[in-house]
């Protein structure tokens, strides 16, 4: 077995780490190597502990090595680790896809109810798939004019061509301009206000007049958007906006990846919204955090669009590899098993009241302004050095001397736990951000 400090020189040597500026990543000296989790607690390989205050990149639900979902994967890979679903099916896809229906009716409406599963690997192929779906839906239903997409000011959808088109942080996206296709960008406000929501809302009725007509799709993060920084909008804000798409006669996609199962206090966070969209995009938490797959969820009116002889080539040309994988399914569904055993969902309020304590208890002097939606928080800090002192990364090190790991968006300080940890773990993963904060801005 590898050396920690072996490991470290591969690791150096050979991989390419994402979102990572490598010089810095080597200038720091020894990485961060993860080899175990239990709970809420992640070790590295020299046996030091820290609180995982990030869900490993929100994607952990009820902690790391669960006996449920565990056993749940050893028993699958036991039968069958994978199959292809084209051209054929598997046992673990088809009882998922059932269950992410039935758990999608929580979501109210009018529209049709969300149905038809289409599985693949990640946040950012979900919403792929789900502006293909939206765009060839239109060619096939006699609007052909129809394909452009709206999506709101500092939205993240993803890393691949079409999600990032549809994106709108150009720290993130502004290199890649050249390769992608134009969108309708709507103004989105950083906070729940309802005066600057009104603002937004007069300056999108102006955009669907001017170019409703050509909108396949409006894409939204609903109530938080996340990789922006955790900029949150009101349940009012978004039902008007999704009115005016449908009076366009645009779809709705709404992008559930990082709010989904549970992040803000309900399963899904449109049933907060209180309109049921046309396509729906899962990923990150679906699996428990255990293993990569995502899902895009359409309703029969969309899913029949497709159908017709194979002459007509109406079918969804669109596939993945590993599309409804044995054991990730296995792994989505034992995780939904525990949300009902262990009543998750029921456990959230003290849960979030906790967070809302540890966020205000952050030092006010260096936070400017704290963030919440249910399990999702941030603390913008308060300096005046620039970007190149990267002072949010700069306090999420520091933090992880203090025994916990949280990750910055900007000056942002991102609070995303599992769900399962405990009051006592936030009010201990406050106290550390906190005192790292402060080491870093009076240090």
């Amino acid at each position: 077995m590898a050396t920690p400090e072996t490991l470290h020189q591969w690791d150096f040597d050979h991989v390419w780490h994402p979102f990572t500026q490598a010089s810095e990543w080597e200038a720091e000296g020894e990485p961060l190597i993860i080899e175990a989790g239990v709970g809420c607690t992640l070790m590295d390989v020299h046996g030091n502990q820290y609180l995982d205050g990030i869900s490993s990149l929100w994607t952990n639900v009820h902690g790391h090595n669960h006996p449920v979902i565990n056993q749940a994967i050893e028993a699958q890979l036991n039968r069958v680790a994978h199959s292809t679903l084209l051209g054929q099916a598997g046992r673990p896809s088809i009882e998922l896809a059932r269950q992410l229906s039935l758990l999608l009716e929580s979501i109210p409406g009018t529209t049709a109810p969300l149905r038809r599963t289409f599985f693949s690997d990640s946040g950012s192929t979900a919403v792929e798939v789900a502006l293909k779906m939206a765009f060839q839906f239109h060619q096939q239903t006699g609007q052909q004019q129809r394909t452009r997409f709206a999506a709101l000011t500092e939205a993240y959808h993803g890393d691949t061509i079409g999600s990032v088109s549809v994106g709108g942080i150009d720290l993130f996206h502004q290199i890649y301009r050249p390769m992608l296709f134009d969108g309708v960008r709507i103004p989105a406000p950083d906070r729940p206000d309802p005066t600057a929501e009104a603002d937004c809302l007069t300056e999108a009725a102006a955009l669907f007049k001017a170019h409703g007509d050509d909108i396949a799709a409006l894409v939204v993060e609903p109530l938080v958007q996340g990789a922006a920084g955790m900029r949150m909008h009101s349940p009012e804000y978004l039902s008007t906006l999704i009115d005016m798409a449908r009076t366009a006669g645009a779809l709705v996609i709404c992008d559930e990846v990082a709010v989904g199962f549970g992040r803000t206090g309900t399963m899904f966070a449109m049933e907060q919204v209180q309109r049921r969209p046309d396509i729906i995009c899962l990923a990150k938490g679906i699996s428990g955090g255990y293993l990569p797959i995502a899902a895009t969820v359409v309703s029969d009116t969309i899913y029949d669009a497709f159908r017709g002889p194979y002459a007509d080539y109406k079918t969804l040309f669109h596939g993945h590899t590993y599309t409804g994988n044995a054991l990730a399914c296995a792994s989505a569904l034992a995780s939904l098993q525990v949300f009902e055993e262990e009543g998750t969902l029921a456990q959230l309020p003290p849960k979030i009241e906790a967070l809302q304590a540890a966020l205000a208890a952050l030092p006010a002097t260096h936070v400017a302004e704290v963030r919440q939606k249910g399990m999702m928080g941030a603390a913008v800090l308060r300096h005046n050095r620039g970007a190149e002192a990267r002072v949010g990364h700069r306090v999420a090190m520091a933090a992880r001397r203090h025994g916990v790991i949280v990750r910055p968006l900007g000056d942002a300080i991102i609070f995303m736990p599992p769900l399962s940890i405990t009051a006592l773990e936030i009010e201990t993963l406050g106290f550390a951000v906190g005192a790292a904060i402060t080491e870093v801005l009076e240090g």
